[in-house]
């Protein structure tokens, strides 16, 4: 009996308490690769293919560890992509409240799940083997249930605790934190009709997901970094299975090659332009922020209180096609006594139709890209001049 008390206490592994917190830690980071590399960048959007071998790991190792199904959840993330923000987002904190994302995540996920409609709409492609057929999703709490008698024995009791955490850290950290404060807080490197954001530069603790402005604005990117100070550890464990040849990337978002600026723009120029378009336009509106900060320091007959410069500075940031309403008519406002700046804004809309008139000719929007270029430089915005330069340069 002593010594059935004994293996309750400690299990089959004496470890101290911070070996165990060092292995649950790192348990819960394979979970949460397996999540970004598999099931989100490899199933939900073929931002890559895996080897059978790396694939059927994940598999085993997300039965194990989550209890959910493939296909399940790549219905539930793409209908998340197709209605973004909308009615019918399994759980936009647009539409539920951040205070319901962040504390029901995991049970909107659910939800959603059980809908028969969502996963046959959008779950095509997951695997449909004899084995997902036959155990992962015929035996879905079985995989956990196994996992928490193997963490008992491990650890005793303490295995219970070990256990607990393996199973709350995807609802509170994908389910919560991605779902929700990726919709609510933190920065916006692009513009787009979404409201995610980077929760922080630095995707860590996350698998990377961290970066959730970049993967809403290149969806089918496998590298969710995008500016030089981002860190992707996802896309790092990504390289590393490609380098054992257990990966194959098929998508990546683009990053902008530039040559010296031809006096001319040409078809390579406007086909490179709109293959950056999402760089372009985030550059465009940093440059016209910082033309306003410039504008703020000049003296002027008309004077705005800083409140409602603090608000017309946001809106700069966004897309003109998103401001409506109230925003469009402060905007306007302001820019009607500021004539540089009302010309800078007038001119990035001007831009965008360059991707927006899908039907065009190229060689229709090649006239329009060079007639934009002159129209900058003719305006005598140095601003301006210096990002019709920049935009004849991409390669």
């Amino acid at each position: 009996m002593d010594a059935f008390l004994a293996f309750l206490s400690q299990g089959l592994l004496d470890w101290s308490t911070i070996a165990i917190v060092a292995w649950t830690l790192a348990l819960t980071h394979v979970t949460i690769a397996a999540v970004t590399i598999y099931l989100h960048r490899c199933q939900a959007h073929r931002a890559l293919t895996l080897h059978p071998v790396a694939s059927h790991v994940f598999r085993f190792w997300l039965w194990l560890t989550t209890g959910m199904v493939t296909r399940e959840w790549v219905a539930v993330h793409r209908k998340h992509h197709a209605r973004c923000e909308l009615d019918g987002d399994p759980h936009s904190p647009a539409v539920f409240g951040i205070r319901r994302v962040l504390t029901q995540g995991a049970e909107l996920y659910r939800t959603e799940a059980a809908n028969p409609v969502t996963v046959v709409q959008y779950g095509a492609g997951t695997p449909d083997d004899w084995v997902e057929r036959h155990v992962y999703s015929r035996f879905v709490w079985q995989g956990v249930g196994l996992l928490l008698v193997i963490e008992v024995a491990l650890f005793g009791v303490v295995g219970l605790t070990v256990w607990a955490v393996q199973m709350l850290w995807i609802p509170v950290t994908a389910a919560g934190i991605v779902n929700g404060l990726g919709h609510w807080c933190g920065y916006r490197s692009y513009d787009g009709p979404h409201a995610a954001t980077n929760i922080v530069p630095i995707g860590l603790l996350i698998g990377g997901e961290e970066l959730h402005n970049n993967h809403h604005t290149y969806p089918t990117s496998a590298r969710l970094s995008s500016r030089w100070f981002e860190f992707d550890v996802g896309w790092l464990y990504i390289r590393l299975l490609q380098a054992c040849g257990l990966a194959r990337v098929t998508r990546v978002a683009p990053r902008p090659r530039r040559m010296p600026a031809k006096p001319v723009a040409d078809l390579r120029t406007l086909h490179a332009i709109i293959d950056n378009r999402h760089e372009v336009m985030a550059r465009y509106a940093r440059m016209l922020r910082r033309a306003f900060r410039q504008d703020a320091r000049q003296p002027h007959e008309v004077v705005f209180d800083k409140r409602f410069m603090a608000q017309v500075y946001r809106l700069l940031k966004r897309d003109p096609g998103l401001v409506t309403g109230e925003q469009a008519a402060s905007l306007a406002l302001f820019l009607h006594h500021r004539g540089a700046l009302l010309t800078m804004q007038q001119l990035r809309a001007e831009l965008a139709e360059l991707w927006q008139r899908q039907h065009a000719a190229p060689e229709e929007l090649l006239a329009h890209l060079r007639q934009w270029c002159e129209q900058a430089e003719r305006s005598g915005i140095g601003m301006l001049g210096e990002f019709a330069a920049r935009l004849r340069s991409y390669a």
